[in-house]
């Protein structure tokens, strides 16, 4: 399956719009969501999980690569999902979970991290050594990204003798999870690309990580692509011209683009028209379970007795304040604005709460009370109308899981389209 990855530069080179969307996301139903839309064919589904969500110590969503690992082999078998067309990535790989340590200690958790993936399975892995550390100069200089990169390589190369995977690399990331705040987006300059590719093949190099270059196959830059809280930062062509440049120099290299949640559908496709081939969604998709989740719980204020309602909405704020750490540094303003926030922000800092039991048991008894006492037609076409349609149609159930995962679908729909070579209308 990394042969697939290794063809998205060929396909550029033959002048072919091609990419992939990437599925950032450790939640169940956007997993399966992901398996229910993914085009028909035998093309790859690319699934991610990023070190925050996922690693030796159970990340935020309790699972170790192994356990995600079986996690989406589940799902899939319930599906009925072909296991080959699944590729498994790692995303953020690197000190970032444990940045506020010195760099010694980050970097054997990090170590200890990526050996686990490799082992596991995970075919693309994403080097990400950019932050500092604790005692770290900031930013970090250019040779020390690329030397820790190569570290951290090294110990996937050796890690298991099934399967070599194939790398990103890159120095200007954006952040894990999208921007805190509105801020003036800068674009990577040509000069920059340039010198991380060439930081990073010397720092391999000195290595004797050739044959690993050899699978490099995309780089991690900023293409003025961003969201904040309750903001998004459209995509430019224009703007992003000189660096597209880079590409023509490097044909076995493709740019991968971070933050592209909420883009719209037009520049999806811009993007991957200009050689950002691979496309990363994450909380795009989870806040749109949140609002498929949150409209269900207004219908079933209206559909069920109060003393068997599940109260979703009231037990995951109560959840959020009991356990403010996810988002209490990320959410400023007053009581009123953090409420705001906690639900409707675009970084989505709700989605690290699903896993909380109250939370759980919340939601399970939210499909359970619907499922048996039904969804009235004409109270979904004021809470979900996209679905409301396609139930008219015919072609949607009325039952909250597959209105829930069809809402989480939707989000996916442009960047299969964008992915493909479509090129929709400008909206």
């Amino acid at each position: 399956m990394s042969v697939c990855l290794q063809e998205l530069a060929v396909g550029r080179g033959r002048q072919e719009c091609r990419g992939i969307y990437s599925v950032c996301s450790a939640h169940p139903w956007v997993i399966e969501a992901a398996m229910r839309h993914a085009p028909v064919g035998n093309g790859p589904l690319l699934i991610e999980a990023t070190c925050n969500q996922v690693n030796q110590f159970g990340g935020y969503s309790g699972m170790t690569p192994a356990d995600f690992r079986e996690r989406v082999w589940e799902i899939a078998a319930q599906v009925g999902f072909p296991r080959e067309r699944i590729l498994l990535g790692g995303d953020h790989l690197g000190p970032y979970p444990w940045r506020e340590r010195d760099a010694k200690e980050a970097m054997s958790h990090a170590v200890d991290m990526i050996r686990l993936f490799v082992r596991d399975g995970f075919h693309k892995i994403h080097l990400d050594t950019s932050m500092s550390c604790a005692g770290d100069p900031n930013p970090l200089p250019e040779e020390t990204i690329a030397k820790r990169a190569a570290l951290l390589c090294s110990t996937a190369e050796s890690s298991s003798e099934e399967h070599h995977p194939v790398y990103v690399i890159g120095t200007e990331v954006p952040t894990p999870g999208g921007a805190e705040k509105e801020t003036a987006i800068a674009i990577t300059r040509r000069e920059g690309a340039e010198q991380a590719i060439l930081t990073h093949r010397q720092a391999f190099a000195a290595a004797g990580l050739h044959a690993a270059w050899d699978r490099v196959i995309a780089l991690v830059v900023q293409p003025g692509v961003e969201f904040s809280h309750e903001s998004v930062t459209d995509y430019d062509p224009s703007q992003a011209e000189s660096l597209c440049e880079v590409l023509r120099d490097h044909p076995k290299i493709v740019f991968e683009a971070h933050s592209t949640d909420y883009q719209r559908p037009h520049a999806l496709a811009e993007l991957v028209r200009d050689g950002f081939a691979i496309l990363k969604v994450g909380p795009a998709l989870t806040y749109a379970m949140r609002q498929a989740l949150f409209a269900l719980a207004t219908i079933e204020e209206e559909c069920v007795l109060p003393a068997q309602q599940s109260n979703l909405r009231e037990v995951i704020e109560r959840v959020m304040l009991q356990q403010p750490d996810q988002w209490r540094k990320h959410y400023g303003g007053n009581s009123q604005e953090q409420h705001r926030l906690r639900i409707h922000s675009y970084s989505d800092r709700i989605r690290y709460y699903w896993t909380d039991p109250a939370a759980q048991q919340a939601v399970k008894s939210l499909v359970a009370n619907l499922d048996a006492y039904g969804i009235p037609e004409t109270m979904l076409s004021d809470s979900l109308p996209a679905q409301y349609s396609k139930l008219r149609e015919g072609t949607l159930k009325n039952a909250p899981l597959p209105l829930i995962l069809d809402k989480i679908g939707g989000v996916l729909e442009p960047y299969i389209a964008a992915c493909s070579g479509i090129n929709p209308v400008q909206s």
